[in-house]
């Protein structure tokens, strides 16, 4: 298992933070996640993505993009629409989205 956060981020960059609760319809829930994680890839601006779940159902996601331009993108992807619908329908009990403006970014890693 990686344990591969992202970092090294040059400010002002933007996330977007996708806190869900699951229910227990989770047909086709992992293929999907996997193909959205490789098709924001392609979004011009995307710079990375970190996502945790815990046993329970709850999980948070965070995207980082370079600027607004490129959530927009991301947004008006229509397989990600087409996702969001089926997340509404049978994944998710429900769910919060956050979008902020990062000034200051740092870490540590222990070498």
């Amino acid at each position: 298992m990686s344990h591969h956060l992202v970092g090294g981020l040059e400010p002002p960059y933007y996330t977007v933070v996708f806190t869900s609760v699951q229910t227990q319809e989770l047909e086709g829930y992992g293929e999907v996640a996997v193909r959205m994680g490789q098709l924001v890839k392609d979004v011009p601006g995307f710079l990375g993505l970190d996502s945790a779940r815990t046993p329970g159902g709850v999980g948070i996601t965070v995207a980082y993009f370079r600027d607004e331009e490129a959530i927009a993108a991301w947004r008006r992807n229509l397989e990600h629409q087409e996702a969001q619908r089926r997340g509404r329908e049978q994944w998710y009990q429900r769910y919060s989205v956050h979008v902020g403006r990062v000034e200051r970014s740092y870490g540590f890693e222990r070498g």
